[in-house]
């Protein structure tokens, strides 16, 4: 997957506000996903994903 130019010029933005290169910002998202630091964001995203299926589901 490829950012786009826009993407890419946010998370330079981004990181450049954290004193951090672009790769090693992406590196640590990465490796927080990865390694579950971040559940709150994974329990939200699978709720959404529950709530799509039952409303599909129920749509068809």
């Amino acid at each position: 997957m490829r950012l786009t130019d826009a993407q890419a010029e946010q998370l330079a933005l981004e990181a450049r506000k954290l004193g951090v290169t672009a790769e090693d910002l992406l590196r640590a998202a990465v490796l927080d996903l990865i390694e579950g630091r971040n559940e709150a964001f994974l329990a939200a995203a699978r709720h959404v994903i529950e709530k799509n299926a039952e409303l599909y589901q129920r749509l068809s």
